[in-house]
């Protein structure tokens, strides 16, 4: 299985070595390194790696926490594929049939920050315009929410959010008035690097949906 681990270790030589040989002992095969931040002398990278053998997540954690310095922030299973670029497959598809684009944006884009789920929103409403295929059918108790209102869903900015048991990311669609809104229910809380490349993949769908809306004639 795949597993991604968020890790928090000091900013300073040998530190990224530290860590892959403690997922190497336990037979990890390190697929992806994503540098997430590096403030304040420390550094947070995700690591996404091929998990063979016997441990779970508690024990991956317990191993990696054992060493000075190092602190596991989350470790769950992920459905990336490491070396593929879906931001690109994404936008070749919403070009291809921009008449779909934010259907395609929904089905798409939790690979690209492992997300379970998303769901498209009016930002007045909060009606369901759009929703993956794990989306609930209502984002409320009825849908398997708590903690979390539609209010929440539909800020005027981009936000990461929890409510309950889930994660969430909301993000403004510019110019439609709609709203992403995005859900995991394991790992951490989305990282403010997961909410910018959101925005960016937003932001470029919503200018090729517009440019194909139906255009209402002069004087009419």
């Amino acid at each position: 299985m795949m597993l991604r681990l968020r890790v928090s270790f000091p900013d300073r030589p040998g530190a990224l070595g530290q860590v892959a040989r403690v997922l190497g002992t336990l037979g990890a095969d390190i697929l992806q390194v994503t540098v997430l931040e590096r403030e304040a002398g420390r550094v947070v990278d995700d690591f996404t790696v091929s998990w063979p053998g016997p441990f779970g997540p508690e024990g991956v954690r317990d191993r990696l926490s054992a060493v000075p310095g190092i602190r596991v922030e989350a470790v769950w299973r992920t459905r990336e594929i490491p070396g593929t670029s879906p931001d690109y497959d994404l936008l070749r598809h919403v070009v291809a049939e921009p008449g779909r684009a934010f259907a395609t944006l929904v089905d798409a884009i939790p690979d690209l920050v492992s997300a379970e789920w998303a769901v498209v929103v009016s930002s007045e409403s909060g009606e369901l315009v759009h929703r993956s295929w794990q989306a609930p059918e209502s984002l409320d108790e009825r849908g398997g929410l708590s903690g979390i209102g539609s209010a929440d869903l539909t800020a005027l900015r981009p936000c990461a959010l929890t409510g309950g048991r889930h994660r969430f990311m909301s993000v403004p669609v510019p110019g439609a008035g709609l709203h992403l809104v995005l859900a995991r229910t394991e790992g951490p809380p989305f990282h403010r690097a997961e909410l910018d490349r959101a925005v960016r993949v937003v932001e470029i769908v919503s200018i090729i949906g517009r440019s194909t809306a139906p255009q209402t004639p002069q004087g009419v």
